[in-house]
């Protein structure tokens, strides 16, 4: 191996999960900070839970309520298109929920 060339390694570096589980193990950081862990990820505890740290499904929501309101503001042919769009959307909404 070549020398001053490689990271430093902690054979004791600190791993800490969101839920408060902490385990330790050898890495070249010294402390480690996850979301989600053995201790409380899904495929392991057989447990569903849904993990939105980043507010992922509210930003995607806020953005569809934008392009909603802003298609019923437009004039003319492309509000007619838009007002169509948003229409079929709704219908197939429905006919996904007819069928479970």
């Amino acid at each position: 191996m070549k020398k001053d060339i490689h990271p430093k390694y902690f054979a004791d570096a600190k791993v800490s999960c969101a839920c408060g589980n902490s385990f330790v193990t050898g890495s070249t950081q010294k402390e480690i900070r996850v979301e989600i862990c053995s201790a409380c990820h899904p495929f392991y505890t057989g447990k569903q839970k849904f993990v939105d740290t980043a507010r992922r499904v509210e930003k995607f929501e806020e953005k569809m309520g934008k392009v909603n309101s802003a298609a019923a503001i437009r004039k003319g042919k492309k509000a007619k298109k838009a007002v169509t769009a948003v229409k079929k959307a709704a219908e197939k909404k429905v006919k996904k929920s007819d069928k479970k």
